[in-house]
């Protein structure tokens, strides 16, 4: 896999971490401080589930989700095509890595953990860091994908091929 991929998953999860810190040490469970009135704020929580607190007795089965899409992740960035997709799914392995830990190490226990959010969208959702990076990547993945551009370079046909995969990312990053 591309050094780049794992710079940028290093830097999503040390500013996750970063993040969940400062939550955990510095707001009160459940208690709200408002950043832009009626928009963001901030509140510590810890999610059991997925998404919109989906799955909340399912922890560990969203465990091994999450080990499987990181797995997929890091799989398919050996494929990245661009300087861009190299980059977010950088970000995405990073916003992936960042919540499976959460999930493996904190309470109540290996594999159940909670996820760690504090930034609430408007009464909507509370999320962290993490899942900035996942859902950013995702909606920038889709919308270039839209636009026309592939992210992922074509499976090799066999060993007749006549350009080595660093050829084939200069070439489709020009």
């Amino acid at each position: 896999m591309r050094p780049a991929v794992w710079l940028a998953a290093v830097l999503v999860v040390a500013l996750d971490v970063f993040t969940k810190q400062w939550a955990l040490s510095s707001l009160t469970p459940g208690v709200r401080h408002h950043v832009i009135d009626g928009v963001i704020s901030f509140q510590l929580v810890f999610n059991s589930g997925a998404a919109f607190s989906l799955g909340e007795n399912y922890t560990w089965v969203l465990t091994v989700v999450a080990a499987v899409v990181t797995v997929g992740i890091a799989y398919y960035a050996r494929r990245a095509r661009t300087w861009w997709s190299v980059g977010l799914f950088g970000i995405a392995l990073g916003g992936a890595l960042g919540n499976l830990l959460d999930r493996l190490f904190r309470a109540p226990g290996f594999g159940r953990g909670h996820v760690v959010d504090m930034i609430n969208y408007h009464n909507f959702f509370v999320g962290n860091v993490a899942d900035m990076a996942i859902v950013g990547s995702a909606v920038t993945f889709m919308v270039m994908s839209m636009l026309g551009r592939k992210p992922l370079m074509p499976l090799p046909e066999g060993p007749s091929s006549s350009k080595g995969k660093a050829d084939a990312f200069e070439d489709a990053s020009s």
